[in-house]
């Protein structure tokens, strides 16, 4: 038995070991090294922008319940209790009498019940165009975070290239210098070729050390935009063949206004302002409500006996409330809204624009990036053929240092020229991605 005990109780607390194990681990962590995926995964779950739009989105939820509660009985109870200091008197054939008791108290229970009411009416019916409208507000939220975290991705990308042709520039250059001061030392050449080997590796140390700090900040901005907290240094990796494999898009593809989150927004509003506009119609008609009620009256002039005895009564009937005469505040209200709707037809035309220019600059930004990257990239594999063919002539002591040192800066060049028109190609995409409305933000 004692054993059965013991081991009952060593299950029970492996257990407890593992909830508490499981309770502590993050729900939503990053792997040690990171893709583009995993950033938008995380910055969709964790940033904080994202997450306040889907607390804006409850928010609304509990604003359409508060504005539909009235459809429901509306239940109120009352208690009074009142002493007259002076008692009203009343004249009954030509003598003064008093009716009322110098005690009085009651408790009343009442239940009404809208049968029709402009406000509920409106609430009804705009119940879907709020929550519609807090999505796309989180719709618009989650596009901007996805563009802004995969362009400051591609950002840091370009930068730890940078770094790599840096190294080999300044491994390369280092070599020059040596064998160009060695010469110099041998009597050979004068001093301006080690002099101009000196000045190329420290241009390209001072770029190094430019690279290396710019880099720290934009770690820092890109766990911004994904929401990391804390100090922890996260590490990218991607693909290069696979980066080059996005960079072509569909050119011929028409613009769409209706997929832009910013037009389905101002869609909203109009229907939205449709339902205000009648609502100020209605405003005319009367609103209409069921009561029931049972109140229970205690009167004496003795305070003691106050309770002895009750007098109950109660009621149920219909209301109707019908402002007759409000100074025009309804007409004016219903005049407004009607120039309201016809301002936002106006800002409809507005956005068709914005949107129609952004769609034509990001595509006119994707072509001729999408041509300085093939050329580029002919370049990369032109100035390579060159700089060897010059490194071979300069050894052999056909060519000049000046013009092997050119040769290895076009070189630098046409590599940089290279990665950065890759990555702004590859930013550029994402521009007319969300100029058209067909950035994925569903990871």
């Amino acid at each position: 038995m004692k054993h059965i005990q013991r081991s009952m109780l060593i299950i029970l607390i492996i257990i407890s070991h593992t909830t508490i194990t499981k309770a502590q681990q993050p729900t939503d962590s990053l792997p040690s090294l990171v893709t583009l995926a995993d950033c938008i995964d995380f910055a969709l779950k964790n940033q904080p922008l994202i997450k306040q739009s889907l607390i804006d989105e409850e928010i609304s939820e509990r604003d359409i319940d508060i504005s539909l509660s009235g459809i429901y009985p509306q239940i109120s109870g009352q208690a009074n209790l009142s002493r007259f200091l002076k008692q009203p008197v009343s004249l009954l054939n030509g003598q003064p009498v008093i009716f009322q008791p110098k005690n009085n108290s009651n408790f009343l229970i009442q239940a009404d019940q809208s049968l029709f009411d402009n406000d509920l009416l409106f609430a009804a019916k705009g119940a879907k165009f709020m929550r519609l409208n807090s999505k796309q507000n989180t719709e618009s939220n989650k596009i901007n975070t996805v563009v802004a975290v995969s362009k400051a991705f591609y950002d840091i990308l370009t930068s730890q290239e940078q770094l790599k042709i840096l190294r080999e520039n300044i491994a390369r250059v280092e070599k020059q210098f040596k064998d160009s001061y060695a010469q110099y030392d041998a009597g050979l050449v004068d001093k301006i070729d080690y002099k101009r080997a000196s000045i190329s590796l420290n241009n390209s140390k001072a770029d190094l050390k430019r690279i290396n700090e710019s880099l720290k900040y934009k770690h820092a901005y890109l766990k911004q935009l994904m929401g990391v907290t804390g100090g922890k240094d996260i590490d990218l990796i991607y693909n290069g063949s696979s980066l080059e494999a996005e960079i072509l898009l569909d050119t011929t593809q028409s613009l769409s206004y209706e997929n832009r989150v910013e037009y389905k927004q101002l869609q909203t509003r109009k229907q939205i302002q449709n339902l205000n506009i009648d609502y100020y119609r209605n405003d005319f008609l009367p609103s209409v409500s069921a009561f029931i009620n049972y109140n229970n009256v205690y009167q004496n002039n003795n305070f003691g006996s106050l309770y002895n005895k009750d007098f109950p009564s109660s009621q149920v009937g219909l209301r109707l409330a019908l402002p007759v005469f409000q100074g025009g505040r309804r007409i004016q209200n219903l005049r407004r809204a009607v120039l309201q709707d016809k301002r936002l037809d106006l800002d409809i035309v507005q956005i068709k624009n914005v949107i129609n220019t952004e769609y034509q600059q990001a595509l006119a930004l994707y072509k001729t990036n999408l041509n300085d990257w093939k050329t580029y990239r002919e370049n990369v594999e032109l100035s390579k053929d060159v700089y060897n063919t010059i490194k071979l002539q300069y050894n052999e002591g056909i060519k000049t240092y000046l013009e092997l040192l050119i040769a290895e800066s076009d070189l630098r060049s046409s590599q940089l020229n290279y990665l950065n028109s890759l990555f702004s190609l590859l930013s550029t995409k994402l521009d007319v991605q969300q100029a058209q409305g067909s950035v994925n933000i569903n990871q």
